[in-house]
């Protein structure tokens, strides 16, 4: 059956309101060429001062994650680039190491750069999603290695050293890039980072010409929201998406000046019913682990976001229970299409 590569929902959204630290000191808005792109407000620590212990994604608790960390993952909005951090200013970074090889040694390399000589790495991953790995990803580094067993899970520390091997490398090959043959500009770890994914595709081949105003639900890297804003009866599409690297990517494909980005967490976004479509193709993995629960909770924004009348159009795979969810947030669905082992529905609020 197809499938969906993991994309990492945390089970319950960040508090609304949460104060977590930003690249960027400039105000909450940034313009260019028409688009709008919106970041949270917040006071910037001093890189190299404040900011002397980091933290990358959400460690299982029983690995004791530092509490006044400086939050590093592109996965949970508001958090401070990786790429940003000067180079050796900072005293620990602990990670929770992504499964993909040029994701997670992208962030590993960031990593060591950022460390004072002497500085500590504390990094673990679940021993089937790159943890069996770690101890001789690390090495390839040219640094020395600890390793432990805990909780189904690999963790390694490391103390930087004078010098070092392999960084530049690493961080070229995740680093973002137009990628050969897709004519979009993306990312490793972004969802579908180097193909178009198929069931955007059926979904995209499924859409009649959209009007008025709508949302891109989970946008990716932005291809779904240029099929929609080919239609000239569209007058303003959000893309919204929980990475931040797939609205970095999703910036420079979409030029439109129709295009608005918001990195965020879609299932807290305000239900304004006003909107007259939603796109999307939601994820359903949370850790890794399939969580049906993601999808419907989508469903739900979706009927939140909409005006009476107007219309979702989702995509999901075919095993994945939706139709109920559907049928309950709205007044009529109907299955447009199915196949490749996915399906279309089309539902009007």
């Amino acid at each position: 059956m197809p499938d969906r590569a993991p994309c990492f929902y945390p089970s319950t959204p960040a508090p609304s309101g949460a104060a977590v630290p930003l690249p960027i000191a400039s105000g909450d808005r940034e313009e260019t060429g028409g688009t709008v792109v919106r970041f949270a407000s917040c006071t910037i620590p001093a890189i190299g001062a404040a900011m002397t212990s980091l933290l990358y994604g959400r460690p299982p608790a029983v690995f004791d994650p530092p509490g006044a960390a400086t939050q590093l993952s592109p996965l949970i909005p508001g958090s401070t680039p990786l790429e940003d951090v000067a180079e050796g200013s900072v005293d620990d970074v602990m990670i929770y190491a992504p499964p993909g090889v040029l994701e997670r040694r992208y962030a590993l390399a960031l990593a060591l750069r950022a460390l004072k000589v002497g500085g500590r790495l504390d990094v673990m991953a679940a021993k089937d999603k790159g943890g069996s790995r770690l101890k001789k990803e690390l090495e390839g580094f040219g640094v020395e290695v600890g390793e432990s067993a805990k909780a189904h899970h690999r963790r390694c520390v490391v103390i930087r050293p004078e010098t070092m091997t392999g960084l530049d490398a690493a961080i070229a090959a995740g680093a973002p890039r137009l990628v050969e043959g897709l004519d979009a500009w993306s990312q490793p770890g972004v969802f579908a980072w180097d193909r178009i994914d198929a069931g955007s595709l059926l979904l995209a081949q499924a859409l009649p010409p959209l009007k008025g105003a709508g949302v891109d639900l989970g946008c990716g890297y932005g291809a779904l929201a240029t099929v929609v804003l080919g239609s000239p009866a569209v007058t303003a599409l959000r893309l919204v998406d929980l990475d931040r690297r797939a609205i970095a990517a999703a910036r420079k494909n979409v030029t439109d000046p129709r295009a608005s980005f918001e990195w965020a967490d879609a299932r807290t976004l305000e239900d304004v019913g006003t909107l007259n479509f939603v796109v999307s193709n939601p994820p359903f993995h949370d850790g890794g682990a399939e969580d049906k629960r993601l999808g419907q909770a989508f469903i739900r924004k979706a009927a939140g976001l909409l005006k009476k009348g107007g219309v979702l159009w989702i995509v999901a795979n075919r095993h994945l229970p939706y139709e109920a969810e559907l049928k309950d947030a709205f007044k009529r669905v109907d299955m447009i299409a199915d196949a490749g082992g996915y399906k279309v529905f089309e539902a009007v609020k």
